[in-house]
């Protein structure tokens, strides 16, 4: 049964995998954040995207590795290519953040919900094209 589950899942589009694993990533990430944001308070904001992105981020590989890309080998490889991905979307999600805590929503909460929206676009690519991209055979 979970063959069948897995072969219909590997026809879908990868963007419509994306999104779905993409979600699972953002709904996890969000969860660290809003932990951390609990515990050490709204003022250590900052110190709580950089933990979420930390704690994060080998789920996320093992979720995007086998089932948004479904690539083989070239673990640590594609692991560290990921790492980037993750130091740019990092930025990003850090940026947009303060801006928008500073002159949009005050609210931290709802200020990491939009911002990982929007890094969550920039992720998408790098790694379809950057960290699992396929090596086309040569001919």
């Amino acid at each position: 049964m979970f063959e069948r589950a897995y072969k219909y899942w590997m026809r879908l589009d990868d963007k419509i995998r994306f999104v779905v694993i993409g979600a699972i990533n953002a709904l996890n990430s969000y969860i660290i954040f809003a932990l951390a944001l609990y515990l050490l308070g709204n003022e250590h904001y900052q110190l709580c995207v950089t933990l979420q992105w930390v704690i994060s981020s080998v789920f996320s590989y093992l979720l995007q590795k086998f089932f948004v890309f479904c690539t083989r080998g070239n673990y640590i490889r594609e692991y560290l290519k990921c790492c980037t991905t993750w130091f740019v979307s990092y930025l990003l999600n850090v940026v947009i953040l303060e801006l928008l805590i500073r002159y949009v929503i005050k609210n931290a909460y709802v200020a990491q919900f939009i911002s990982i929206m929007l890094v969550s676009v920039v992720t998408y690519v790098l790694f379809k094209y950057f960290a699992f991209r396929k090596r086309r055979p040569k001919p």
